[in-house]
């Protein structure tokens, strides 16, 4: 039996595997996809402390070489049961039949991006929509794109993308942006960056492959018609917790409830990253739940093993 099965191989997980080994823990990380999350699609950190600039990929590797050379071990498969509870120890099976059993679980599944939910959309992605900018940004090499939301990442693929296309509109709902002043300055500063605020897409042109966007004003209902090659949804996120459901407590949005232990209300299952309850986001965020939740984890076997 392990000590701490961990859920998910991005930030959270994988410094929660950090931890947990140096504490002398026996771990296992079960990841559906590749490591990093959603973190190995930016193309450059400069908020992490101690870093002045990494690119996502960099720091993903890094961090996941860090884990696996301490001894935590990865079954790369999607996660499909849990069973048990921390008396009788927890028993987690993959989609390809990888199986473990642990005295503790750490969520750490994070979030996946939100779609526009726009008829047409699910035919064209791939054929001009997409939800990463630096994953098929180099596509659009020379033509015009668009990209969605009102965020640090919206602001940052726009930036990005600006290096690459020969225009970029950037729209969002909003008079104004939610991300951070310093990025919408860097926005601003590029001339080939075009703004459309107080907008949302309300129909996209194309039948095979994406040619244009129809947008809607919210301020007076008029429509606007743009031609772009390419368009880049950045809306947020949505929890990757529907396994979870039904065996831990959530928010009414499918984030899991948790405290700033990480502890979730049932014993001996944590929760860590952008899959919890909790205001903030961010990079450091998800390193410092993935340790919280780590040692919590770790004293809850140790008393235990003690008979506490």
């Amino acid at each position: 039996m392990a000590d701490i099965i961990i859920i998910g191989a991005g930030t959270a997980g994988l410094t929660a595997a950090l931890y947990a080994r140096r504490a002398g823990m026996d771990v296992v990380v079960f990841e559906s996809d590749s490591y990093g999350g959603q973190i190995i699609n930016t193309p450059q950190i400069e908020n992490y402390p101690g870093i002045k600039n990494v690119s996502g990929f960099e720091f993903a590797t890094g961090l996941y070489e860090q884990a696996t050379a301490l001894g935590a071990r990865v079954q790369f498969d999607k996660v499909v049961s849990i069973e048990g509870s921390f008396d009788e120890g927890f028993t987690v099976k993959g989609e390809y039949g990888a199986s473990e059993t642990g005295k503790c679980i750490i969520i750490a599944s994070g979030a996946r991006n939100r779609h526009m939910g726009i008829a047409g959309e699910e035919k064209l992605e791939g054929r001009g929509i997409s939800y990463c900018a630096t994953c098929d940004g180099s596509f659009f090499k020379g033509k015009t794109t668009a990209v969605v939301g009102g965020g640090n990442t919206a602001l940052e693929d726009a930036v990005y993308l600006s290096d690459l296309c020969e225009k970029v509109y950037i729209i969002h709902r909003r008079d104004e942006y939610r991300g951070d002043p310093a990025q919408v300055e860097i926005l601003r500063s590029r001339d080939n960056i075009e703004e459309l605020l107080s907008y949302v897409v309300k129909d996209l042109k194309g039948d095979e492959k994406l040619q244009g966007l129809v947008l809607e004003s919210r301020k007076d209902g008029s429509l606007k018609e743009i031609s772009v090659d390419g368009v880049f949804v950045a809306i947020g996120q949505i929890p990757s917790s529907e396994l979870f459901r039904g065996i831990v407590d959530m928010d009414g949005s499918g984030y899991i409830a948790s405290g700033e232990d990480c502890h979730t209300n049932v014993k001996g299952i944590f929760a860590a990253g952008d899959i919890r309850t909790k205001k903030v986001r961010q990079l450091t965020t998800a390193a410092s739940d993935g340790a919280v939740a780590a040692l919590a984890a770790c004293d809850l076997i140790r008393s235990l093993k003690s008979g506490q």
